[in-house]
């Protein structure tokens, strides 16, 4: 009877110990990444009161089993559901990450590493990816500053929001193209002011300018020629820069049959002097603007001189149908009866001299007499294109890759060299509309530049690698979250807080870890993963753990009664 009623306790406190695994559990329904636990049961010791006899083949009386009675149960094992997928939660937090797979991530106090299934995240105040719950850090690896690629080395806290992640460096614009139609009979392309591209690019301190570029169609017979050159450079506030130390093409000429006269009757020469016919009003004094010998007077010292000579020169060159074209007017050229090109700004300064060393080259007066100039100088590249299938032929000397430079450098270091495509240009009929047009980067898009750029998001790929995004459309790769595997991961000891940490039963953490995809899992961010716990499992368990506590508590109840008879002999 003392047997029956150790064993009717024994079942009481084993029945007990799994009441208390399934309360835990159902506590545990809505803790994010909670295991669910288990338990079994194992018989204690059997008291032998009689061992088992062998068949005796002399007597030939048969063996017997030993007599063993039981002495109760105790807790064989508590496992915990530790590979089993919990259910996914959205939350929209980029940060709460759900791993689909066995492994762990990473996390640290500072002084050893925990394990966890638990990936709800926040960025600390020092830019640490951590646990919201303890605030221990996310361990992952960085980025090697070499290739730009993960190092997959000893794992560290991820500070993904360091000072030096919250911009992107600015760059200087190394590579454009230009691409598009430049149609024939398009008035921009044959005007005297031709038709403008603007390019937009960067230096290197991240600072943007817009580059003008102008081509214009030769007027005489070869109207696939065309002339491309630099006319302005402006900064990000529309200030124009000096190009004149810009190296971009060559001193060109370019063959035109352009006519040049006055504007109507409204102008005539006066000597040196050009006036209106109708009320004499000086309009120009070329003494202005030359020397007595011809030469442009030095107006470099002197801002009231050297506004007084461009104001001359813009005047003459707007009476002859060139306003806002006076570089262009002042280009132009005409062959002497000796061959040599003698450009307006030289017949000008003869014009302004004492006595006329070239008195046959001198600019009509007459409309109906115009003066056909030759050509012109310009400082760029010929454009030139088959005149049988439209494409390109040749840009400046280049016949293969259609490719020129600008050399932007010689304004400082903080410019570059920037390497201009072509390749895309045609020269086909589009009713008289250029489509042509200029981008920063080549063809593939290399070489664009940029501005410096200020951190705007992060993102988290399914393999744990982490992204930057920046407001100058560049991304950045700030590490990747470590994960830890386990040849037993039922071996692992819970640790409170949602950790474990590594037993000898679970195998080691090398320190390293391994990537997500290695093992097929992947990483959901904006979602975690909610407990596994079946409350219709634990209920179920609840009540035949609840029967078989009360059929110990009959045990107990049922000794004593027996003993009770037993005392009562006495009597």
């Amino acid at each position: 009877m003392m047997r029956s009623l150790y064993s009717g306790v024994a079942g009481l406190k084993t029945h007990q110990t799994r009441m208390d695994v399934i309360g835990n559990n159902i506590a545990n329904v809505n803790t994010t990444a909670y295991k669910s636990s288990s338990m079994t049961f194992s018989e204690l010791m059997s008291q032998t009161t009689q061992k088992a006899s062998g068949a005796n083949a002399t007597t030939g009386v048969g063996g017997t089993n030993a007599k063993q009675i039981g002495l109760g149960v105790k807790a064989g094992a508590i496992n915990t559901a530790i590979t089993t997928q919990g259910s996914a939660q959205s939350t929209g937090n980029p940060f709460d990450i759900m791993i689909t797979g066995d492994n762990f991530f990473v996390v640290s106090n500072g002084s050893e590493n925990f394990f966890t299934r638990d990936g709800s995240f926040y960025v600390d105040g020092a830019g640490n990816l951590a646990m919201t719950s303890t605030g221990y850090n996310v361990m992952g690896w960085g980025v090697d500053e070499t290739t730009g690629n993960i190092k997959q080395d000893t794992v560290t806290a991820l500070r993904i929001m360091s000072a030096a992640n919250m911009t992107y460096p600015p760059e200087a614009t190394t590579q454009a193209n230009i691409s598009g139609i430049l149609d024939e009979n398009d008035k921009d392309v044959t005007s005297a002011n031709g038709k403008t591209v603007n390019l937009n690019f960067f230096d290197a301190r991240g600072y943007s300018y817009t580059a003008k570029f102008t081509f214009k169609q030769s007027s005489g017979t070869a109207s696939n020629e065309y002339s491309m050159e630099l006319t302005k450079l402006l900064d990000s506030t529309g200030a124009e820069i000096d190009i004149s130390k810009v190296k971009f093409g060559d001193n060109s000429t370019q063959t035109l049959q352009t006519p040049v006269t006055f504007a109507g009757d409204t102008y005539e020469w006066d000597g040196k002097q050009l006036k209106t016919k109708a009320d004499k009003k000086v309009v120009a004094d070329l003494s202005a603007a030359f020397n007595a010998d011809g030469s442009l007077i030095d107006t470099s010292n002197d801002a009231a001189a050297a506004k007084a000579q461009q104001e001359t020169l813009d005047a003459i060159a707007a009476a002859y149908g060139y306003e806002g074209s006076t570089d262009e007017f002042l280009k132009l050229y005409q062959k002497d009866a000796k061959g040599t090109e003698v450009t307006v700004e030289t017949m000008l300064g003869n014009m302004a001299k004492t006595t006329t060393a070239q008195g046959d080259l001198v600019l009509t007066t007459d409309k109906d007499k115009p003066m056909t100039m030759d050509g012109r100088f310009f400082e760029g590249v010929k454009v030139i294109f088959d005149t049988d299938t439209g494409k390109l032929k040749q840009v400046g000397s280049n016949v293969t890759d259609f490719k020129t430079n600008v050399d932007f450098t010689p304004l400082g270091g903080n410019f570059s060299n920037i390497t201009i495509d072509l390749s895309e240009c045609t020269n086909y009929d589009n009713k008289g509309t250029s489509t042509i047009g200029a981008t920063s980067g080549d063809l593939d898009g290399l070489g664009t530049g940029r501005r410096l750029g200020d951190m705007i998001g992060v993102s988290i790929q399914k393999d744990g690698m982490i992204y930057a995004s920046y407001d100058n459309g560049m991304t950045k790769l700030l590490g990747q979250i470590a994960t830890a595997a386990f040849a037993n991961a039922s071996g692992l000891e819970k640790e409170g807080d949602n950790l474990y940490s590594a037993t000898l039963n679970s195998g080691e953490f090398d320190g390293i870890g391994v990537d997500i995809t290695a093992g097929g899992g992947y990483m959901s961010p904006g979602q975690l993963e909610m407990s596994n716990v079946d409350l219709s499992s634990e209920f179920t368990e609840m009540i035949t753990t609840q029967r078989g506590f009360q059929a110990n508590s009959r045990i107990i109840t049922v000794s004593d009664t027996l003993l009770e008879e037993l005392t009562n002999l006495k009597r």
